[in-house]
């Protein structure tokens, strides 16, 4: 039985052609900043996000964790969207490296710019936090891959401005915000004072994401990746399979898009499960199980067992993420299997 890995777009491997791409990359100590390929993707994703500077990280992770560090002071408050990443996925780095707190606006990752300023904590209050940065994840990995609305972003960030706030964007998945949107990546980006990007996800790299922003920002970024042990030698072995992405993988994502439709198509109305097809806007499926139906270990659990690997992120809810090693038969497929098994009782 072939095994439909839909646990994350982060399980790809390496096609032939990253791999000769990897294999042939010149390489320098990019220490130094003597790496010729790290150089060439850092000012190719620079350009592509309309930012004066990028830095190449080995994660999405650090590069949420490095803007915290140059965007906030310990004891700051910073603004977010429900579930986001930077809260619920990274092991309590912002408490641990930056010290800060989170406040949580609006549903579903997606908030307003009227949200934002009845969230904001002045500065210099005897009480409050200071609030100094609002965050916004786009598109929102647990909204179900949910594209934050361009209009909207853009109204909190001149917000934020008015406030005294600066303003990240944790673009891990802009590629695909950009793909469902038709939207470009400069234009996503370009409300914000730095901005992020992975490699590693719609793009099929093995390692990678970047940190983008003006050139005083990313030096200070320089810094912070190394204090967290990010900083790296001969990278441009890793940075050639982003090159490659960027020139072969792109245009492909929606393909990604169209086959997650297809498993939300096929699953939504099943009984006992919980899904909003409106959500479903890019390579992301979330949906709920109500009390009666099996819960998601169970439904995960039988999933595995037809060989269809998914998530569980609750209790009660799961999550299937497409990409470029799953066809759009293994996705008819895994849509069959996921209605089956989570309407069994």
């Amino acid at each position: 039985m072939d095994r439909i890995d839909l646990r994350s777009d982060t399980v790809t491997l390496p096609s032939p052609g990253m791999r000769e791409a990897m294999a042939a990359a010149p390489v320098g100590d990019d220490q130094y900043g003597e790496d010729p390929s790290v150089n060439r993707l850092q000012e190719r994703v620079a350009a592509l996000l309309g930012k004066e500077a990028a830095l190449f990280l080995p994660s999405g992770t650090m590069a949420n964790q490095i803007a915290l560090k140059v965007l906030t002071r310990p004891g700051d408050d910073v603004i977010v969207g429900e579930e986001a990443h930077i809260v619920w996925h990274e092991a309590g780095a912002a408490a641990a490296n930056s010290g800060v707190q989170f406040t949580v606006v609006g549903r579903g990752g997606l908030f307003t710019a009227a949200e934002l300023r009845a969230a904001v904590k002045p500065q210099g209050h005897i009480v409050f936090p200071p609030t100094t940065l609002v965050a916004i994840e786009n598109t929102h990995n647990r909204g179900g891959g949910v594209v934050f609305p361009q209009d909207e972003a853009a109204a909190i960030c001149e917000a934020a401005r008015g406030a005294g706030l600066a303003s990240y964007l944790d673009g891990a998945r802009l590629f695909n915000a950009a793909a469902a949107s038709g939207r470009s990546l400069a234009e996503l980006a370009a409300p914000f004072d730095l901005v992020s990007v992975a490699l590693s996800k719609g793009l099929g790299c093995p390692v990678g994401s970047l940190i983008a922003g003006g050139r005083s920002e990313i030096a200070r970024a320089v810094r912070f990746r190394r204090m967290f042990g990010g900083a790296m030698r001969q990278s441009g072995i890793l940075a050639a399979a982003g090159l490659y992405a960027l020139d072969h993988n792109l245009a492909r994502l929606p393909e990604d898009h169209a086959n997650a439709r297809l498993i939300a198509e096929r699953i939504a109305g099943t009984p006992g499960l919980l899904l909003d097809l409106a959500t479903v806007q890019s390579n992301i499926v979330i949906f709920k199980l109500e009390a009666g139906a099996p819960d998601a270990a169970t439904v995960v659990a039988r999933a595995k067992a037809e060989g269809v690997l998914v998530s569980a992120f609750a209790a009660r809810t799961v999550r299937a993420v497409t990409h470029l090693d799953v066809t759009r038969e293994q996705c008819r497929r895994a849509g069959e299997v996921l209605a089956r098994v989570a309407a069994q009782r």
